[in-house]
C-alpha cells in the first residue's frame, strides 16, 4: 500500500475534502518552498480509489543523500489511516535516498486555557504510535528551539460578530480598543513593491529581542507565493492629524469646564459639579502634555505618516493566522498593534473562519513570557504539538557522515 505521488490539482483537489489543515500543507506553501530551493512532494495514502491521508512533504539534497520533512502533517480522515501512512513515509523515505526523515505532526498533544492549566487528555498515544512504528521523538518541548512553534496560542472565533468581539476579550483589552480608537491609528495593506516599510520594522524588533528576522527576500517570496491568502498590513499615524484632532478634544473639555465654572457661580458647593470640574481639569491635564507630545514628534518626523507596527496575516480555510510582526518601540503608548490584531480578527469574521491562530508561545506559564501575557489580552486558550519525530534509513551512515562533519569543522 504505497504512498501516491499526486500532481498539484489532485492534492488540491483531495486538500478540499479536509475542513481544516494548516497552511504549511497548502499548495501555496509548496510554491515558497520552490521558490526557496526545495524539492516538494504532494503524497497521498490511496485506498480503495480514496484519498484517506496525504501531506506535502519537502526535501532539500545534503551530504550522503536528502532530507525529507512534512511540516504539520499528515493530514487524515481516521486515525488509523495516519499510521499507515507513517509506516509507508518510511518506505518512501528509504526508496528515494532520505538521509534523515522529520515529521512534525499538526496533531495536538494538549490542550490548556489562557493561563496554561491542562484541559484535555495528553495524547500519549500518537508518541507511542509514532515510537512502534520507528520514529524517534526529540521530546515534548518549551521555547522556541530552533524556530519552531510547539505552543499556539489561539482564539476561538465561532459565534463572535462584528458587534461581540470586543466583547470577547479580556477588560484590558477592551479599554485598549476603546483608547486606540481615539488615536486616529491608519490601516493599510501593502504592495510588494513596500514591502521594506514592513522588513524595517521586523528588522528592529528582531534586534531588540535578540532573534534572527527573515531577509525582505523571503518577504517578497511569501508574497507571490501566498497572493491574497495572505496580507502585510501596516499601522501608520499622522502627527499633524492627531494633534488636530487633540486641540478639538481640548476645546470640548474647556467648554465644559466653563460651563460648569458657571453653575458653581450659581451654586459654589454644589459636590456634583465640584467632581466634574476636578474630573475635567485631570482629562485636561492629560490633554495638554498628549499635546506637548505631539509637537514633539511632530518636530522629529514632520507631517508625513510614521509608521508604528506591522504584521503578516495567512487566511486559510477556516482559520486566519498571525504570522510575523513588528513594532517601534518609540510609540508603544499609541498600542498599534491592538488595531492591527482587531482588524484581522474582523476580517477573520467576516471570511467566515472560526478559528485565529496567534501561533507561538514558550510554554512557560510563570509569568516571563511577555508574548503570551500580550495574547492572553484577547481571551483565547493554547494547543501544545506533538513536536518533532525523526526517522533514520541507514543510522550507520548518518551518523558516519556527522562524525565527518565534525571533525572537518575543528
Amino acid at each position: 500500500m504505497a504512498l501516491k505521488l499526486l500532481t498539484e490539482k489532485e492534492y488540491e483537489a483531495a486538500l478540499e475534502n479536509f475542513s481544516k489543515y494548516y497552511f504549511m500543507q497548502t499548495a501555496e506553501m509548496a510554491k515558497l518552498l520552490i521558490k526557496r530551493g526545495n524539492g516538494i512532494y504532494y503524497l497521498g495514502l490511496e485506498i480503495n480509489g480514496e484519498i484517506k491521508a496525504l501531506a506535502l512533504a519537502f526535501y532539500k539534497k545534503v551530504f550522503g543523500g536528502i532530507r525529507i520533512e512534512v511540516n504539520s502533517g499528515p493530514l487524515y480522515t481516521d486515525y488509523e489511516y495516519s499510521k499507515i501512512f507513517y509506516k509507508e513515509l518510511i518506505n518512501f523515505a528509504k526508496k528515494n535516498s532520505c538521509i534523515e526523515l522529520v515529521v512534525k505532526p499538526d496533531d495536538n498533544y494538549s490542550v490548556h486555557d489562557s493561563s496554561g492549566n491542562l484541559l484535555s487528555e495528553e495524547n500519549i498515544k500518537l508518541l507511542e504510535d509514532l515510537k512502534i512504528i520507528g520514529y524517534e521523538h526529540d521530546g515534548l518541548k518549551t521555547g522556541y528551539g530552533d524556530g519552531e512553534i510547539f505552543w499556539h496560542y489561539m482564539k476561538d472565533l465561532e459565534g463572535l460578530t462584528q458587534d461581540t468581539l470586543t466583547s470577547s476579550f479580556i477588560n484590558k483589552a477592551k479599554s485598549l480598543s476603546k483608547k486606540v480608537a481615539t488615536f486616529g491609528i491608519k490601516l493599510r495593506t501593502l504592495s510588494k513593491n513596500e514591502l521594506h516599510l514592513f522588513k524595517e520594522i521586523t528588522e528592529s524588533t528582531s534586534t531588540r529581542r535578540e532573534y534572527d528576522d527573515k531577509p525582505l527576500e523571503y518577504y517578497e517570496m511569501f508574497y507571490d507565493a501566498f497572493g491574497e491568502k495572505c496580507e502585510y498590513v501596516l499601522a501608520s499615524i499622522n502627527f499633524q492629524e492627531y494633534l488636530d484632532n487633540l486641540n478639538i478634544e481640548k476645546i470640548k473639555l474647556e467648554d465644559k469646564i466653563a460651563d460648569i465654572d458657571a453653575k458653581l457661580a450659581q451654586v459654589p458647593n454644589s459636590t456634583k459639579q465640584n467632581n466634574l470640574k476636578k474630573q475635567y481639569n485631570e482629562q485636561l491635564s492629560f490633554m495638554n502634555e498628549r499635546v506637548k507630545e505631539a509637537q514633539k514628534f511632530i518636530e522629529k518626523y514632520g507631517k508625513d505618516d510614521v509608521s508604528l507596527s506591522g504584521a503578516l496575516f495567512v487566511y486559510g480555510k477556516d482559520t486566519t493566522y498571525y504570522l510575523f510582526s513588528g513594532s517601534r518601540t518609540e510609540f508603544n503608548k499609541f498600542y498599534a498593534p491592538v488595531v492591527v490584531q482587531e482588524y484581522s480578527m474582523r476580517k477573520a469574521i467576516d471570511l467566515g473562519h472560526t478559528c485565529y491562530n496567534f501561533l507561538g508561545v514558550l510554554g512557560i506559564f510563570d509569568g516571563s513570557d511577555g508574548v503570551l501575557r500580550y495574547k492572553q489580552n484577547y481571551n483565547g486558550y493554547i494547543v501544545r504539538k506533538a513536536g518533532v519525530f525523526r526517522y533514520y534509513p541507514n543510522r550507520f551512515k548518518y551518523n558516519a557522515i556527522n562524525f565527518i562533519k565534525k571533525v572537518l569543522r575543528r
